[in-house]
Formats: structure tokens, sequence, C-alpha cells
């Protein structure tokens, strides 16, 4: 009770919730972990954060860190002794600076992702972490998971569009790293070392973030194909034809499409016939400095030699904005569809572009031989191979029965990930999720590494306990 009193002087009582008041914040999205906290405290300033780290290392207790609370992994969830504080970053989200000559801008953890575009925008800029979540995702999560999102192909994950980090220390120390400079070889990258750490580490409570000039136009197109093979031999194309011009390519099985314009009849696919029953379709942008004019010039000839050579089979081309959001929005609406249909087992996993239709073809294979009748459920991110595949319940199959055994479809085709030498998280992180699957395809030199920046760093074990390494 000393501590929660001293929170309360620090912080006023009004940012110190307990009981009901701190319900929501200790359940994660997806509603697979609910856990409990001795209080959730909501710090309005950097100086906060770091006195009310200091005063929870006094006392040995615990700290969660907390954004937007929209991660998929369990990872900024406490577990269930109620021993912890949960640490939520929502009052930090201020925009320190935009420096448009040295095309950066500096914001508080707690900035809603799509706040951050807007704030960009409002300054002729760019800033192109784009996923679904934006709305609600803050910056300081992004920046704790590593996001990916959909124009990773052309900008990197958020590790690559972060200059500099505002960090407290896990015995609450402020580390002040906001340099906006591309070039800094004085030692140690503690940057990079934070990002991706999941809280584990300290608490990242601002960033200084890379922006681009905004492009002049872009195109959108959604196309058919016959075969996986052939969607992997089209991206190699759309490199060679638009080079950094390419900014997304989306992979998505014709299932995934087609339920959702069964599940929400307000969306259409541009096609009919044969072609909206395709298999497999891609979805392309390209993204051009010059003209609407030159960039649909340079994306009819790729996509209609494509189309010449047998490769896509049909392609719907946005003639407005209007028209490529309606396109991006049948992409953004599978995960809507899934929930829709019920629970799957979902992975979220990275292979080598070239080996990607091999995995798919391989692990479809090895998972309707030993669980006959599941749903592949595949689409995700094929510029950066990042797959988003999940597996569905059996016609006659109940969701309790599939989730039962969760643990060997995990197992199948995480095997099966590693085999064709990828990682079985790309975008999402580890959290409570996939800690336990760590040991099983990191080497032991890796985890003596990881555990030993862990102890180094944190030595009392207080930032984020039980998640990304075992205990």
């Amino acid at each position: 009770m000393t501590l929660l009193s001293d929170l309360q002087s620090l912080l006023g009582p009004a940012h110190v919730l307990t009981g009901a008041d701190a319900d929501s914040y200790v359940l994660d999205w997806r509603r697979r972990y609910k856990g409990a906290a001795l209080a959730v405290i909501r710090p309005g300033s950097t100086g906060e954060v770091a006195a009310a780290v200091k005063l929870c290392a006094r006392h040995g207790v615990p700290l969660v860190p907390q954004g937007g609370n929209t991660g998929l992994c369990g990872g900024a969830t406490p577990d269930a002794s109620g021993t912890g504080i949960v640490l939520s970053t929502a009052r930090l989200t201020a925009v320190r600076a935009l420096d448009t000559d040295n095309d950066t801008i500096t914001v508080e953890a707690g900035c809603v992702l799509q706040a951050v575009q807007e704030a960009a925008a409002a300054a002729d800029r760019l800033f192109p972490l784009s996923l679904a979540a934006e709305g609600s995702c803050t910056i300081g999560g992004n920046l704790a998971t590593n996001a990916g999102g959909t124009q990773v192909l052309r900008y990197g994950n958020t590790r690559e569009l972060t200059l500099g980090l505002e960090v407290v220390t896990p015995d609450g120390e402020i580390w002040n790293g906001l340099r906006g400079l591309r070039k800094d070889n004085t030692g140690y990258d503690l940057r990079d070392l934070y990002i991706g750490s999941e809280g584990t580490l300290g608490i990242i409570t601002a960033a200084t973030l890379k922006l681009y000039p905004r492009p002049v136009a872009s195109c959108t197109a959604l196309l058919t194909l016959d075969t996986l093979d052939g969607a992997v031999e089209l991206l190699s194309r759309a490199r060679a034809g638009f080079g950094a011009a390419l900014t997304g390519f989306e992979l998505m099985s014709g299932a995934c499409l087609q339920a959702v314009v069964r599940l929400f009849p307000q969306q259409r696919l541009p096609f009919e016939g044969d072609s909206a029953a395709s298999p497999w379709f891609a979805l392309l942008e390209l993204s051009d400095s010059e003209s609407e004019a030159h960039a649909r010039e340079r994306f009819e000839a790729v996509l209609g030699a494509a189309i010449e050579d047998g490769l896509v089979k049909d392609a719907a081309i946005a003639a407005n904005v209007a028209q490529s959001r309606a396109l991006w929005h049948l992409r953004e609406s599978i995960p809507l569809a899934e929930a829709e249909l019920g629970k799957s087992v979902k992975h979220d996993v990275s292979i080598p572009i070239s080996a990607i239709a091999g995995f798919v073809h391989k692990t479809n294979g090895l998972l309707q031989a030993r669980f006959p009748g599941v749903r592949h459920v595949v689409f995700g991110h094929l510029g950066d191979g990042n797959l988003h595949y999940n597996v569905a319940h059996a016609p006659g199959q109940t969701e309790a029965e599939l989730l039962a055994l969760q643990g060997e479809i995990y197992e199948v085709v995480h095997d099966s990930v590693h085999a064709h030498h990828g990682s079985i998280s790309a975008e999402h992180g580890v959290g409570q999720l996939k800690r336990d699957e760590l040991p099983r395809y990191k080497s032991p030199v890796e985890l003596a590494l990881m555990r030993r920046i862990k102890q180094a760093l944190d030595p009392q074990g207080l930032m984020n306990p039980g998640k990304v390494l075992q205990a």
C-alpha cells in the first residue's frame, strides 16, 4: 500500500487505477490472456515514468509497459499473480518536433500511429508505417515489437524507420538518444537493442522517426493468378520493373477473399466468373514521384507483359483513390472475416521469398496428413516474405476440437518454418504466446546471449517478466 500511496502522490489518484477501473488493461486484444495487476498507472511525462519506475524498483514490484493494447501475442498483458504494475503510455501523446529539412518527426510513445501519419501529412511528408490497427496502436508498441505492415517492402520495419529513442531504464534513469542522425558510429547501437525487446529491457518513452516526401501519384491493382509459384515470379518482375517505386505486394488465397465478399456483401470483387474464383490474388501498389500518367504507364507496361505471358490471368487497376481504397479494404477485411468464421490457429511467420511456394505446398500436405480436412487461410506481405499462415477448423469439427490441437498444429507449422530457414515471428513479436517455442528454434548460444543482455540491463527481472524469455 505504501507503493500505491507513493504513486498516487506522484501521478495523482486519477492516474493510479485499481479494481474494475483496471479491467480493460489486463485483458489482451484477442481475449486470449487475462491477468491481474496491483494497479494501472498512467504517467504524463518521461520524468513521471522515470520516477514511477524508481518507486517500483525500490519495492521490487514488476512493471508491464502497455501502449494501445493491440498486441497479438500477450506481450502487454500482466500475469495472473496481481503483484505487478501495468504502466500505460496513453498520456504520452506529444509531437515534440517536426523537421522538414531533416525529414524527421519526434513523438512520444503514446502517440497513436494514425496521429503520427496525420502530423506528417500536415507537413506534406509521409510516415510510411501502416497496419490494420493504426487507429489505435501506439508508436511505443510498434517500436517494442518492431511492427511491420503493408509497406515494409519499400520502407522497412519500424526499426528501419527509427533514428533515435528516449528510454527509461529498469532503475529509473533516462537515456536520451533522440538524435536525428542517419550516421552515428560511436559505439554499440542501443537503439536497435530496445526496438523489438517488448518492454523487457526498458520503457521507450519517445522516438525520432524518418519522414519521406509524399508520392505524387500511386497506382493499385488486384490481380488473379493460378499458382503461388506464379505470384513469386510476378513479384520478381515487379521489382525489376518498378524498383523502389513498388511499395506494396500482398498475397491472398482465393478462399480468403471469397470469404470476405460472402460475409460482407457491401464489398465486391472486381471480377466475375472464373476470375472471381481464382485460387490466388495479388494486390500491388506503385508510388511515383513524377506524375499520375508516368505511374500508370509503368504499371500497365509491367502488368501487360505479365498478362501476355500468361502469368497474370486478370487484372483490375484502380481508376481513382476510392477504388484503390476499396481494393485495400478487401485485403484488410480478411482478419475480420476470419473472426466471423470462428477461431483459428494463427501463425505470423517469415520465409525467404524463394522458398515460400515450397513452404506452403509442403506444410499444407503435412497438416492434411495429420489433421484431415483443416482449412488453410493464407495471406500476407509476399513482398517481404511475411505470411499469415492460419489454420481453420475442418467441416464438422468444432472450434474447441481445433483449439485442443493448437500445440500440435504449432509444432507442425513452426517445424516447417524452421526447415525452410524462416522465423516463427515476423511482425507480431513473441510475448507469452511464443515464449516457450523459442528454445526449440533458437540455438543455445543465441538464447544465452539474450539472457545475458536481460540480466545486465534488468538484474532484478522487473521489466515485463514472463515475456520473450522463459524464467
